[in-house]
């Protein structure tokens, strides 16, 4: 299929299906957070699933590829990301199986339906006030700062599109853990599964990928630490599984 791309943008292969995303640079593109999200969320045949601050569409595309579920929806803000995934989605022919909403995450639930999905995802801005160099190019900001959303507003819509039970699976960092277990109880998502990501074996883990139940029972399990590289520019071989099932 021939796609038209607009000045900047660029067709990247996901190396999965045959599947191919329209990513540009100077925005926005998916990092290794998106595909260890994807390998971390659990979706069961003719789930539905809600994908809140998609960008460019991985995540709905990765697991559409890699689960059963029946339909996913991707939720984004900007509309220069949203039209990258709708026509990403387009492309790869997946119209009936995956739908990508132009709109605010709060008012994920107004736009998508309350209590209407068994599972929501979502790769958030990590970074409140000073953390982090905050990009001048507004795109890029808005992805990785809380500008236009806040930890608060992804997790209080997460639980609002959810069944009861449904599950939220979120990529955050580990700094801000405190906040995220206190906001995800706060909006009766019980924490359940936790695994920290570490970029080698005797760094600090960077990234944190966590499963909440809606109106669970009290109990987490933390799963053993993934590893990313063995060595420099090596990812570990769990790393590559994840990348490749």
């Amino acid at each position: 299929m021939t796609i038209h791309l607009k000045p900047g943008e660029r067709l990247d292969d996901l190396n999965r299906n045959g599947y191919k995303i329209i990513q540009d640079e100077k925005r926005f593109c998916f990092g290794m957070d998106a595909v260890l999200l994807s390998g971390f969320a659990k979706v069961k045949p003719g789930e539905r699933v809600a994908d809140l601050g998609t960008g460019t569409g991985v995540i709905p595309i990765l697991l559409e590829a890699k689960t059963q579920g029946s339909y996913f929806t991707g939720l984004e803000i900007q509309e220069d990301s949203a039209d990258m995934a709708m026509r990403s989605v387009s492309y790869n022919h997946l119209e009936e199986k995956i739908e990508i909403v132009n709109g605010d995450i709060k008012d994920a639930a107004k736009l998508l339906g309350a209590s209407s999905y068994h599972v929501v995802t979502s790769n958030p801005p990590y970074m409140i006030g000073q953390h982090g160099l905050q990009n001048p190019e507004s795109e890029k900001a808005i992805a990785r700062h809380e500008i236009l959303c806040t930890l608060d507003d992804v997790v209080r819509q997460a639980a609002s599109l959810l069944m009861d039970k449904g599950r939220f699976y979120m990529v955050h960092r580990p700094f801000r853990l405190p906040e995220i277990m206190e906001t995800m109880r706060k909006y009766k998502l019980e924490p359940k599964r936790m695994r920290l990501v570490y970029p080698y074996v005797d760094k600090e883990p960077n990234m944190v990928l966590i499963e909440g139940i809606l109106s669970g029972n009290p109990r987490m399990t933390v799963e053993k630490p993934l590893i990313v590289y063995r060595d420099k520019g090596v990812y570990t071989d769990e790393i590559l599984e994840i990348y490749n099932n």
